[in-house]
């Protein structure tokens, strides 16, 4: 029987990147100053977990550097060092090493040992600088001892600081093993301290048949020459506090030991062996290479060179979780839900087995298939709001961005974070955080002004960003506000008639203006940087909202700010749709995005020159699409008052969709066309109707793009014609 460590790193990796992401966001809520202890305490033990972890599946890279880490978090946690703007902004670049170091060893590539080595010579230089004053303070002690002030010292420091070594008893508990955690670990990390000498004792190995391979039978003598504080070897021992039986007592003068200078962890382990243990510890102890306690996996290794065997192909790096947390509670719903099902399922069965069956059978058969109709339905719905999680793990993110791109472009911003528990599907969240970044970003760089501009328009020269998330409908809204210098709608238009997007002779809107900047290859920024202003971002922004069925629109108003609003269904896999037939196929249209249908009116039908038709409605005009016209779809009525107009709105624009007749109301099941063909404008997916049959659905965006193109093209040809 052997213990296979690596089916516990998926785990692994996924709770250390939130502890990374916990230990982010309360380094950015300390307060320069004096460390707030509840704080700080949170940060610690984020940290210590990691190291904990790392040092469990040898990654010992890992372990070192989150070493440092906590040892300055514990100066601060004593008191012993006040948290300084500059200690917090080392602290946040370290966390970044970490999580670049856990997505590495997750893809199972490379270390960058160059910029490890930087951040660590950081840490290390704040350290330095804490043992200097702790110097001070001990020299302070010395000359008050001098004084014959003996009563204010310390006198158990005084002899600990004085202390040759220690003596440490250490004997695991049998079960120790089977929790992950490896003395060979934890002798290897007292080694690193002083001079060590590990005496095992075997006394407690029973005979070969009787033993268990993860059992725990050794016991050490451990002896620890040099200066050294206790508390740095029971910080070695915490992980096990509960687990072993330990003992730590000063080193006496007189029980000086010898110790062979040079000699190696791995040594030091297998010399203090005697040889007829040495043979049972190679068939017990390492029966399997992927045992936790093989001594000949303890060898010391980089972790550049040798990876953990959670797999052994090359994988992506990326810290997206695999896995969901589920309350409990949705849990129960759904077991409450499927036990429904079964007495359901059990009463059509038994009704089905009835050898009369006349109209009482009818009737019962209809109400069993409406219950279970309803159990379905009540079902998927449980199911999926397994798969909701609360937008604030997309937000989190963003103080941080914000902390650092303000120190950056010299801008005092704060952001105010609202609706984090707003719910969305977890594919969804996965694939909206980089749109939502680089609009951050934008609102940063170009919309919030300079303190000393924004002093001299007569507002706080603090600029706010605003964040929130709320339902509506059967969509999720994230906005992104500012109350920055806005959209200059003069430059944008001047800039787009240089480019040839629009001409001279166009009349637009305010919002179509704003709307520019969504355009492909469109900046109007000045100067390129590496925060923006590279004429690439904005279009690729709306393409991937897009992609999300999603829709994005701004909203400006010079020297007061911009509104980017972003709509999302909750979720990739559900769409309730609207039945459509236009000829002999049937198209789904997204429900959300349907504001009416109604009956052509000739009367209201205009034409105008060079673009498509329009219907007038309640004093607006909307272009009137015929999807006959760009699917190649040979209608059912040839007038266009035979047949049916569905209003629709996207990004702030509507058309009329001209149909043949209307079906039902239902919900269907998406299914990826990307995927299973390829992308085609207009068609955002696909489903299977009840019937067996396909059905596109539409993608009321790309739809509303093709009808501009298309009045573009009339326009072009009619402005040709009248020239000739």
């Amino acid at each position: 029987m052997t213990f296979d460590m690596s089916q516990f790193l998926v785990t692994f990796y996924e709770e250390s990147f939130e502890g990374l992401d916990i230990m982010e966001t309360e380094l950015l809520a300390l307060d320069v100053g004096e460390a707030d202890l509840e704080t700080i305490n949170t940060i610690f033990r984020a940290a210590h977990s990691i190291k904990g972890g790392s040092g469990t599946f040898g990654l010992n890279d890992v372990a070192n550097f989150t070493h440092v880490m906590e040892t300055l978090l514990d100066e601060m946690r004593d008191g012993k060092r006040d948290v300084t703007q500059n200690a917090v902004n080392i602290l946040l670049e370290s966390v970044d090493v970490l999580r670049e170091m856990l997505a590495s060893l997750q893809a199972e590539e490379d270390l960058d040992e160059a910029r490890i080595a930087e951040v660590k010579q950081k840490l290390d230089n704040l350290l330095a600088g804490a043992d200097a004053e702790q110097t001070a303070v001990t020299e302070e002690v010395g000359n008050t001892t001098e004084n014959n002030n003996v009563e204010n010292t310390d006198s158990s420091q005084l002899e600990e600081k004085n202390s040759i070594g220690w003596v440490i008893d250490f004997k695991p508990n049998i079960d120790m093993l089977q929790t992950g955690n490896d003395p060979v670990r934890m002798l290897r990390e007292l080694n690193t301290l002083g001079e060590m000498v590990a005496t095992p004792d075997i006394s407690q190995l029973p005979d070969f048949l009787l033993m268990e391979p993860e059992n725990s039978y050794f016991s050490w003598l451990i002896t620890l020459k040099g200066n050294i504080k206790k508390s740095a070897i029971e910080e070695v021992f915490e992980w096990v506090e509960d687990e072993c039986s330990l003992s730590i007592t000063q080193l006496a003068p007189s029980d000086n030991i010898a110790i062979s200078e040079g000699i190696t962890d791995a040594e030091v382990i297998s010399e203090t062996i005697t040889p007829e243990a040495e043979n049972i510890t190679e068939k017990v102890v390492t029966p399997d290479t992927s045992s936790p306690t093989s001594v000949e996996d303890e060898k010391p290794t980089s972790t550049k060179n040798s990876k953990p065997a959670a797999t052994k192909s090359k994988r992506k790096a990326s810290t997206e979780s695999s896995s969901i947390r589920v309350s409990i509670d949705k849990v129960d719903e759904l077991i409450n839900m499927v036990g429904e099902l079964v007495i359901t399922q059990s009463m059509l069965s038994q009704l089905g087995e009835e050898e009369d069956f006349g109209e009482e059978q009818i009737e019962k058969l209809k109400n069993g298939l409406m219950q279970l109709e309803r159990n379905t339905r009540e079902m998927q719905e449980n199911v999926m709001r397994i798969r909701m999680l609360p937008i604030s793990f997309v937000f989190q993110r963003f103080p941080r961005l914000v902390h650092d791109l303000s120190d950056k472009l010299d801008k005092k911003i704060e952001l105010v974070l609202s609706g984090e528990s707003t719910e969305l599907d977890k594919t969804v969240m996965e694939k909206i955080g980089d749109p939502l970044v680089h609009l951050v970003r934008n609102s940063l760089d170009h919309g919030i002004e300079k303190p000393e501009d924004r002093i001299a328009a007569g507002k706080p020269e603090t600029g706010e960003i605003l964040l929130n998330a709320f339902h509506e409908g059967g969509n999720i809204i994230i906005e992104i506000t500012d109350d920055g210098a806005g959209l200059n709608l003069e430059k944008i238009l001047s800039k787009a008639i240089s480019s040839g997007i629009v001409s001279e002779n166009d009349k637009l809107s305010d919002e179509d203006i704003a709307d520019l900047i969504f355009r492909p290859g469109f900046s109007t920024a000045d100067v390129v940087s590496d925060v923006s202003g590279r004429g690439v971002g904005m279009d690729v922004v709306r393409r991937n909202i897009r992609a999300l069925g999603g829709t994005v629109e701004v909203k400006t108003e010079t020297g007061k700010g911009s509104v980017f609003t972003i709509r999302l269904p909750l979720t990739l896999a559900i769409l309730d749709g609207q039945s459509i037939v236009v000829g002999e196929e049937v198209y789904i249209v997204p429900l959300v995005a349907i504001i009416e249908s109604i009956q052509v009116d000739s009367s209201l039908v205009n034409g105008v020159t060079g673009q498509a038709e329009v219907y007038r409605l309640r004093d607006e005009y909307i272009p009137i699409v015929k999807l006959c016209d760009i699917f190649n779809v040979k209608p059912i009525h040839e007038n266009i008052e035979d047949g049916l107009l569905v209003v629709v709105e996207a990004e702030g624009k509507k058309v009329a969709l001209l149909v043949d007749d209307l079906l039902g109301q239902q919900q269907v099941v998406i299914k990826s066309l990307e995927t299973n063909f390829k992308s085609v404008e207009g068609i955002s997916g696909a489903t299977i109707l009840g019937d067996g049959t396909v059905a596109l659905i539409l993608d009321v965006s790309g739809l509303i793009s093709i009808s501009k193109k298309n009045a573009s093209k009339n326009k072009n040809t009619a402005t040709t014609s009248v020239a000739a």
